[in-house]
């Protein structure tokens, strides 16, 4: 599924490095957080700028964080090769990243069968 952020503004690296305790921590206040508790768009295009590279999966995030469509899979991909090489706290960033995709998916595909 091609996914994009509904903005085109990345947050800055001090808005996703305060953004992703406060996420995990509401994610962590619910039993059962649902698929679209995500961070915004905003720290969603930041995280992946963060990333950005010139291997594959660096390029992949360079694009999606510049404004590009990209698909759900290959960004999720490219995120979880990324944390193999990444810092706790990239991580966790990137990891963040997983689950706002998993969340676009879950939210578009709610909107096809509605």
């Amino acid at each position: 599924m091609l996914i994009s952020a509904r903005t085109t503004r990345p947050a800055t690296d001090a808005d996703v490095t305060r953004e992703v305790p406060r996420y995990f921590a509401r994610r962590a206040a619910l039993e059962q957080p649902p698929a679209t508790l995500t961070v915004s768009d905003a720290v969603a295009l930041g995280i992946a700028g963060s990333f950005g590279s010139r291997t594959p999966s660096g390029q992949l995030l360079g694009r999606f964080a510049t404004g590009g469509l990209v698909d759900s899979d290959a960004l999720r991909e490219a995120a979880r090769f990324e944390q193999g090489f990444a810092t706790p706290e990239g991580h966790a960033a990137l990891r963040c990243l997983v689950l706002w995709v998993d969340g676009q998916v879950h939210e578009r595909r709610s909107l096809a069968q509605a």
